[in-house]
């Protein structure tokens, strides 16, 4: 796709995204503030069209309810008020606060995701007012790469949502998808006394980023260059890239960042569980209209004491490509702002497979999103379905395929698995869970409050919509899965209806002393309205 790039970014460009920047991360952590379970926050309360919060320390915020609603989009004039000021800079804010736990941390890490939001927008190419992008990239294998890459604002509900702490501007710009590179994977040969692989098998050549291989590999000598390099482009996760030469070849690599809340790293779980997780997946969805994009084979080096180590390990994965008519993308890309026209890719599909009626958008997608993931569900297997891990094929604009990748974020139960005879493969880590809340958290979290919840925020923003008119064509078409299914899912039935919709609390998170263990908030269920 031809894009008009914008000459090399300079200082007056990023400082004219600041504002802008400044307002995205402050609704983000405003958000955070009014609905998650933060220690220290004592109250919360509703003052007309506005919300005050206070904290144990005596201190009050308040700020717009409206701001604080997962999904808004904030004005460059958006403020909180406390009885020190008005702050427009969420890093300032975070600094006055008075709140046990890691504020400090948080604060700074709020200063790099406002610097590097500014660098990504102040980045971005003009609009080429040509073809719709969905149009001009129907059935091109490298279309994935190039719509990811338009996710220019990264997590939509995370305040640390451009955050890459252990990388510099420069390397950013560098490796960053929003900023659309082409980053060469080195490739390193391994002792073979020091590879383990699995799944289909890996030979002992390690793909390495270039960041790690200029951060980290100084202190494994025994890890020799062999000259070899594999052109790919960074998708949304950074870590994770595409093979230019084969756009179904994505290789998920370790990388010592830490990106919104973890540093990614491939763990030794993962290694192990990749394989087996994928083929027991393809297994479970087939006739559900959901493709799972294996993951056939993982690697990673052995330390001196026989443990696989996480910073030196890949998995890699094959993607689907699309057919003639097809385009396939994450579902976080549908709010993204389109490369023709900088309107949401959402609209692209509305316009062109429904005319321009948002409602018959989401009675599609809703019936091919919540078929799978509430039977895999009952089944026993919780997705993480959030927006960069679901994909949507769209054929002329209209919803005809849903994938799933990332294996390594689903929760497996085995007591649901036997229960509907099915064979509990050994898993590693904290994959396998009979929890109920937690795996209906997991699925309800990411694939009804975001997977669908940004969609239809789009949706109504941008047509003038009550959004409890699109949730009602969600409500409908679970209630029709849920039909179909035997009475033993009347409890995840009830839970999806009668109860408030599980968020991730990432701010709580931010600001704990495990800062990946997580955490769950409660908004308000426009299914149960």
């Amino acid at each position: 796709m031809d894009r008009r790039r914008r000459s090399p970014i300079n200082a007056h460009d990023t400082d004219r995204e600041l504002p802008g920047a400044k307002a995205a991360v402050l609704a983000r952590l405003w958000g955070a503030l009014v609905r998650e379970p933060i220690a220290g926050i004592t109250g919360r309360q509703r003052y007309g069209e506005d919300v005050m919060v206070t904290l144990a320390s005596g201190q009050r915020l308040m700020g717009r309810a409206a701001m604080a609603e997962p999904f808004t989009q904030a004005g460059d004039d958006f403020r909180v008020t406390t009885g020190e000021g008005q702050f427009a800079d969420p890093s300032a804010l975070m600094r006055s606060l008075t709140l046990p736990g890691e504020t400090g941390r948080l604060a700074a890490e709020l200063e790099q995701s406002v610097a590097f939001l500014a660098l990504a927008r102040a980045g971005q190419p003009e609009p080429t007012n040509g073809d719709y992008a969905l149009t001009s990239l129907s059935g091109q294998a490298g279309g994935l790469a190039l719509l990811e890459q338009a996710v220019v604002d990264g997590h939509p509900l995370h305040p640390c949502c451009r955050t890459r702490t252990g990388m510099s501007a420069q390397e950013v710009l560098a490796y960053a998808p929003e900023h659309r590179p082409t980053v060469a994977l080195e490739i390193y040969e391994v002792p073979r006394g020091r590879w383990l692989s699995t799944g289909a098998g890996l030979a002992p050549r390690l793909p390495v980023h270039p960041w790690q291989s200029e951060h980290v590999l100084g202190a494994f000598p025994f890890l020799k260059r062999t000259g070899n390099k594999i052109p790919a482009r960074p998708l949304m996760s950074l870590r994770t890239l595409a093979s230019v030469a084969d756009p179904t070849q994505h290789y998920k690599t370790a990388l010592g960042v830490q990106m919104t809340s973890a540093v990614r790293i491939v763990s030794p779980a993962a290694v192990r569980n990749a394989p087996v997780l994928s083929s027991l997946l393809t297994s479970l969805v087939a006739g559900m209209g959901l493709t799972i994009w294996p993951e056939p084979a993982a690697g990673a080096v052995v330390g001196d004491d026989g443990m696989l180590l996480k910073d030196l390990a890949v998995a890699t994965r094959r993607a689907t490509l699309p057919r003639d008519g097809e385009v396939i993308l994450p579902i976080a890309a549908l709010a993204a702002p389109s490369p023709a026209n900088g309107r949401p890719l959402i609209r692209e599909a509305v316009t062109l497979g429904y005319g321009g009626h948002p409602a018959g958008f989401i009675a599609d997608f809703a019936s091919l999103v919540l078929q799978p993931l509430l039977v895999l569900l009952h089944r026993g297997v919780a997705l993480e379905a959030h927006g960069q891990n679901l994909l949507v094929t769209l054929t002329h604009g209209r919803p005809t395929g849903l994938s799933y990748r990332d294996v390594g974020g689903v929760r497996v139960s085995p007591a649901r698995l036997r229960r509907h005879h099915q064979d509990v493969p050994p898993l590693h880590g904290d994959i396998a869970s009979d929890d109920d809340a937690e795996l209906r958290a997991k699925v309800f979290a990411s694939g009804i409050a975001v997977a669908l919840g940004e969609p239809i925020a789009v949706l109504a923003r941008e047509y003038h919509l009550d959004p409890e008119q699109l949730w009602r064509i969600v409500r409908d078409r679970a209630e029709q899965v849920f039909d179909a299914l035997p009475p033993s899912s009347g409890a995840d039935a009830h839970a999806l209806f009668r109860t408030p919709l599980p968020l991730k609390a990432t701010t709580a998170m931010r600001l704990a002393t495990n800062p990946i263990q997580d955490i769950w908030a409660t908004v308000d269920n426009p299914l149960a309205r």
